[in-house]
């Protein structure tokens, strides 16, 4: 059973299901195997807890 991990920031249920059937259409078709062998796991984190060049997000999207 393969599983997808997205890391993203917070977004709201529509999102996350627009994303969630995105990905797993993409990744049925090119491995051709069925959408219910798919498990995708979204982990929203905070923008302070991610960081870039040094620097947490937060403060780059000020």
């Amino acid at each position: 059973m393969p599983v997808i991990q997205i890391d993203a920031g917070a977004m709201s249920k529509e999102k996350k299901a627009e994303l969630i059937k995105a990905m797993t259409d993409a990744a049925s078709s090119i491995l051709n195997m069925p959408a219910q062998a798919f498990v995708i796991l979204i982990r929203e984190n905070s923008p302070d807890n991610i960081g870039t060049g040094g620097k947490q997000l937060s403060e780059l999207q000020m």
